[in-house]
């Protein structure tokens, strides 16, 4: 099956038209998907950081005064 054919086909069942399909780049799977790395991939919140933005930090809680 070519790209062309299986973009047609996807935006015949689908109803889209074929040059979003052609652009959204369908595959045929050949078989499962690859599995990369044997651990799940997590993106670990403090560990992670993207320079240019601050990071979040804990900040003390105060008291707060009950009237």
């Amino acid at each position: 099956m070519t790209q062309a054919h299986l973009d047609r086909a996807v935006a015949r069942v689908t109803g889209e038209d074929p040059a979003t399909i052609t652009r959204l780049g369908f595959v045929v799977l050949t078989r499962g998907p690859v599995e990369r790395e044997s651990q799940p991939l997590i993106i670990d919140g403090d560990e992670h950081h993207v320079p240019g933005r601050p990071r979040f930090t804990r900040r003390p809680c105060r008291a707060r005064s009950i009237s």
